[in-house]
């Protein structure tokens, strides 16, 4: 479920109020952990967190047109999702979140290779997420894809 918002603002307005608190918190909370360099936007419907093309001017592989993705956040219809490519392409980083995971919260973690899903707004660990949100730097960033890239 992707929105047609063109700005932030615009698309935490059209959330319902019960996803639109908790979406607000979770931004506040990556914002002030995310190392210096990302710029927040609007990506593939959702808050994205990207690496702009003032840093990296190849921009994002599969469309260069497009910054380079990073993490991304939004209200679907049954949960709220946090895309964290850094979890995907990062062993270690996984490893360090799933065990940290259980320490912070009461329920399963519900997750694919890049989306972490929340069904009920109330069971985010907030802190955790700002703290996986500190663990990658820009230059990490690149450096990570460019080195996935050339192997593929």
């Amino acid at each position: 479920m992707q929105s047609e918002a063109v700005t932030v603002e615009e698309y935490i307005n059209e959330l319902p109020e019960d996803r639109k608190e908790a979406i607000q918190k979770l931004r506040r909370e990556i914002k002030k952990n995310l190392p210096k360099g990302f710029q927040e936007t609007m990506s593939y419907g959702m808050i994205g967190y990207v690496v702009p093309h003032s840093l990296y001017p190849k921009g994002y592989h599969c469309d260069p047109k497009l910054p380079l993705p990073f993490i991304n956040i939004g209200s679907q219809k049954n949960f709220i999702a946090i895309h964290h490519m850094g979890i995907y392409a990062n062993p270690t980083l996984l490893k360090w979140f799933t065990d940290e995971y259980t320490k912070h919260a009461t329920t399963k973690l519900d997750m694919g290779k890049a989306c972490i899903r929340f069904k009920k707004p109330e069971s985010i660990p907030f802190k955790l997420l700002g703290e996986l949100a500190s663990k990658v730097t820009v230059q990490q960033w690149i450096d990570c894809c460019e080195t996935v890239w050339k192997r593929k």
